[in-house]
């Protein structure tokens, strides 16, 4: 799971948590996970699976996240340094009320975008129906997230327009951020491949993604409104066409 997303929530650190359930039996596969099942003479001969797995004496299986930790990390290296893992500890003191403010504003963004003109479809938990808002419901019943995407009426040329007069919003590829973020893959992300090519991997002309922050809603409703009046009279060389 990324770290640089909600648990840090301010863009300032680039890190990564692995969460183990420890409910996988690693000794079951033997072939298939050797390095779980055969001794590591750089711990005495120590067996991941019969001696840290199910049935070990520790009483939980963790064979997994010990085998990662006390191998892998000193084997590759990968660390934070003191001050990010400072800054992501700190950011989780105030997870539960940004997230809570995260949903509330892109609940009110979606809403927003769905009575504009120049938007022609918009993709959000929260308005969807049948069985794709049932299991919104289900699976995200603290809230919908703070991601909305859309797709301009205008393509290409309209989401330039789009991006090039936000005011409020960053034009960067992160999300989770208290501030609120904006991209347009086709021109950015996505830029380097054919029109053929984009649509293969789901990115269409007019798609812009949206990162809501916790900014003041009026203010971030107020920003999206003066940039889609700018992106309001664009026409795509390419009439709009649907991903695969």
């Amino acid at each position: 799971h990324s770290a640089t997303k909600y648990l840090g929530g301010h863009g300032t650190s680039i890190a990564g948590v692995i969460v183990d359930g420890g409910s996988f039996d690693y000794a079951q596969y033997p072939e298939r996970f050797p390095n779980y099942n055969q001794p590591d003479p750089s711990y005495h001969g120590l067996v991941y699976a019969r001696d840290l797995g199910v049935g070990s004496p520790l009483g939980a299986n963790l064979a997994f996240i010990l085998k990662a930790r006390v191998q892998l990390l000193r084997d590759i290296g990968a660390a934070l340094s003191p001050f990010n893992a400072f800054l992501l500890l700190q950011g989780l003191e105030t997870l539960p009320l940004r997230l809570r403010q995260h949903n509330e504003n892109a609940i009110a963004v979606a809403n927003f975008l769905k009575s504009r003109p120049e938007v022609s479809h918009v993709i959000f938990p929260g308005l969807q129906s049948g069985e794709p808002r049932r299991r919104a419901d289900a699976y995200l019943r603290g809230g919908y997230g703070a991601l909305v995407g859309f797709e301009l009426n205008g393509g290409v040329e309209a989401g330039r327009r789009f991006i090039d007069a936000l005011k409020l919003f960053y034009h960067v590829a992160n999300i989770g951020d208290a501030r609120s973020l904006a991209i347009h893959p086709a021109s950015t992300t996505h830029q380097q491949l054919s029109s053929d090519e984009q649509l293969a991997a789901g990115v269409t002309p007019g798609y812009v993604r949206l990162s809501v922050g916790i900014e003041h809603p009026e203010d971030i409703i107020g920003d999206l409104s003066q940039a889609l009046d700018a992106a309001g009279g664009a026409k795509d060389a390419a009439p709009a066409r649907k991903a695969a």
